[in-house]
């Protein structure tokens, strides 16, 4: 696809709240129409999809572009090591710890700290694991619940938290509480609910107050029981959906997580250290043990011209065979057990409703969301529980200077791998960063295949079936301005319009 098609008339423009049609009568020249959804909502970040259907309204091709460019592997580099944890979470303002953490962890290599204090990792996974409670509830009950409520072609006006509120208020109240408590926790212990600076290479700034301690403990059995009926929310909402919808979006392939590496929990559910595993489609473990250092040796990424994220693979299957998944989904089936109660008993009985034990469906993502976000509620309340958390040993100022690091942790969407060199005079060489969205490009490139083809195709096409488009997607959760790289050149087209919105004059570039 040539670049100035990402500036094709666009055919569907939707946003949360109207559907627009604006009908394109000129035909692609090999004879396929195009149709694009612009801009895809309830995401975090900007993208679209195109279809392409034939004269009998076959789709032949479906396609998620990432029309943003953000380059923060570049401008990254020649900046001071220590400022890079602050620089890298303005990647994202919904996910903001998990780049200052996976950054900082890589600076912890850097700076020679291989273990940090006590207090320094109870305060790393208490922020972090806040992260999780709270973008699990906000893309659950905001974003993606009201397709699960009212379904998938339902009224437009309604398919938001505020008819979730009108309708279900007590579920929004819950949904918005869960968010606020994660947020809470992260301002007490970043400084901000957004874009704090709480890491520092070797540590963090500081150690929860006392006053604080006793304000989380205050409502933390609450959140857990709220946590617990979310899941069971989700999985009431699955086995509810039709079989065909059940299977709505399916592909089949691996899944790659971290899991614990300690000796004693080894396997065990993860979400802040440990090394990658990574299992076949069957449920089946294809690579064990991998070291974040190593990841390199593992996977490679493919640049494709339409669109801005690049394409993850395994190196050893190659790119057509060697996608895979990461988050939510392929967490709770790769790990041999969840290290909390509750959450265990319900990764258990999400494994076993399956019949072959391994589930592919994309909409089962948000049942395993919610059991993860029932477990980092449980860790939280084991976290302020521990001493160390108030301890004031927050930081190791001695260690041997290393020239690169590798920082990997599972974000809320997912595996997201930091790697950075930096020379003697402190500054940063070399930068690469894969995140969560971008493991899962080709798996979400296959669920709106499948969903286009099973759905739209020779079918008119309405904003409520369109929508079941925007559904396989915001399954994953993506966060597309993570997840924007490239290399070359960044297209550019400018328009001029007068008054009437008629074209005076316009200019490209690529």
């Amino acid at each position: 696809m040539d670049n100035t098609e990402r500036f094709l008339p666009i055919l569907f423009v939707m946003t949360n709240l109207y559907s627009k049609f604006d009908l394109e009568t000129a035909s692609k020249p090999e004879g396929l129409r195009r149709v694009a959804i612009d801009t895809l909502t309830r995401v975090e970040g900007h993208g679209k999809v195109t279809l392409l259907l034939d004269e009998d309204g076959q789709v032949q091709q479906a396609r998620l572009h990432i029309v943003e460019f953000r380059g923060f592997e570049k401008f990254i580099q020649g900046r001071p090591y220590w400022e890079v944890p602050v620089m890298v979470q303005r990647l994202c303002g919904i996910c903001p710890v998990s780049h200052n953490l996976a950054a900082s962890k890589a600076m912890d290599q850097i700076v020679g700290v291989d273990e940090l204090t006590p207090t320094a990792q109870c305060i790393r996974r208490l922020m972090h694991y806040a992260q999780i409670l709270q973008s699990h509830a906000l893309h659950f009950f905001h974003l993606s619940l009201p397709d699960l409520l009212f379904g998938f072609d339902s009224e437009v006006e309604k398919r938001n938290i505020l008819g979730i509120a009108l309708k279900h208020p007590d579920t929004a109240k819950q949904g918005i509480l869960l968010r606020k408590f994660g947020q809470e926790i992260i301002r007490m212990t970043t400084g901000k609910r957004i874009h704090g600076t709480g890491n520092v290479p070797g540590g963090v700034q500081k150690c929860l107050s006392k006053e604080d301690l006793n304000s989380l403990l205050k409502d933390i059995d609450s959140i857990i029981s709220w946590s617990l009926g979310s899941v069971q929310l989700a999985k009431n909402l699955f086995e509810a959906l039709p079989n065909n919808y059940q299977h709505f979006g399916e592909h089949v392939c691996g899944n790659m997580s971290i899991v614990s590496s300690r000796e004693d929990r080894n396997g065990i559910f993860d979400l802040y250290d440990g090394n990658l595993r990574i299992t076949d489609k069957v449920g089946k473990i294809w690579a064990d043990d991998i070291s974040p250092n190593q990841y390199g040796d593992w996977i490679s990424e493919q640049v494709k011209p339409w669109s801005y994220m690049k394409f993850p693979y395994l190196k050893k299957l190659g790119p057509e065979a060697g996608w895979y998944r990461v988050g939510p989904l392929a967490r709770i089936q790769n790990c041999s057990e969840m290290p909390s109660e509750l959450a265990d008993l319900q990764r258990k009985i999400f494994i076993e409703s399956s019949p072959n034990k391994i589930r592919h469906q994309p909409l089962s993502f948000h049942w395993a969301r919610m059991i993860e976000m029932l477990h980092a509620a449980e860790v939280i309340k084991e976290l302020l529980l521990n001493p160390a958390i108030t301890s004031d040993k927050d930081l190791i100022l001695s260690g041997i200077r290393r020239q690169e690091g590798v920082g990997i942790i599972e974000a809320p969407r997912g595996t997201l791998i930091h790697h950075y060199q930096v020379g003697d005079d402190d500054l940063v060489t070399k930068c690469n960063l894969i995140v969560s969205t971008t493991h899962n490009n080709q798996a979400m490139n296959e669920s709106i295949r499948s969903v286009a083809r099973t759905y739209l195709s020779g079918q008119t096409l309405t904003e409520g079936l369109l929508n079941h488009i925007e559904v396989a997607i915001r399954a994953f959760d993506p966060c597309l301005s993570c997840a924007t790289h490239s290399l070359g050149k960044m297209p550019l087209q400018i328009e001029l319009v007068n008054s009437d919105s008629k074209l005076i004059d316009s200019i490209s570039r690529n």
